[in-house]
């Protein structure tokens, strides 16, 4: 049997209502490379594997602060990556705020195949892409940890719970799973089992303590 331990990226300007940037260069915020270099000093000597990061800058950031901390290098993993749904073009200039009616109505009209400009990802193709990252878990290292987004682990939780993903019902029940999913900045998420079947379990104590920064 082996354990994942998986960490969402630390506050981004973006999380904090800052405009609209592209999503791959969305930095930290301050608060956010605080939350990440207090969760390196939490983690390092627990977690003895190799790193995975996406190459969205945030998720990126987060894993150096541990990296610097333990003395390790981070590799980019091409199935990482968050879900972009709308295109930054489309929003440029928008708060958090001023974004949120159009992502709640994406996730109304349920299209799998809408795509919201041409820098973004398609709901069926964020699924393949979750697919693809199950069908691999078997081939990484014992003790792993993986760097990466909310949307993206809701996803990969909803599938390894058998969950279907085909129907604009079945991304409509998703959204409310995720919204619903415990995914503070910087939460902690140990996965351990084997093929298509994993036991998830949510480190409260270190968002606890994220919390209390």
């Amino acid at each position: 049997m082996a354990r994942l331990t998986f960490v969402r990226h630390g506050e981004s300007v973006a999380n904090a209502g800052g405009q609209t940037l592209p999503h791959a260069t969305i930095p930290l915020s301050a608060r956010g490379r605080t939350q990440a270099d207090w969760l390196a000093t939490q983690l390092a000597g627990a977690i003895a594997g190799p790193v995975y990061v996406s190459h969205f800058d945030r998720a990126r950031s987060t894993a150096q602060a541990f990296c610097a901390f333990t003395g390790r290098d981070a590799q980019v993993h091409p199935l990482l990556h968050e879900f972009s749904a709308i295109d930054p073009a489309r929003i440029a200039g928008l708060t958090g705020e001023q974004r949120r009616p159009l992502t709640e109505a994406y996730w109304t009209r349920g299209d799998r195949e809408e795509r919201m400009g041409d820098e973004a990802d398609t709901f069926a193709e964020v699924v393949a892409r979750i697919d693809a990252f199950i069908d691999a878990m078997p081939s990484l290292d014992d003790d792993s940890v993986l760097f990466g987004h909310g949307i993206w682990f809701g996803l990969l939780a909803w599938r390894l719970m058998g969950f279907a993903a085909d129907t604009p019902g079945d991304m409509r029940a998703f959204r409310q799973f995720q919204v619903a999913l415990p995914m503070p900045n910087c939460a902690v998420y140990e996965l351990t089992g084997s093929g298509r079947h994993w036991h998830l379990h949510y480190r409260a104590d270190l968002a606890r303590g994220i919390a209390a920064l």
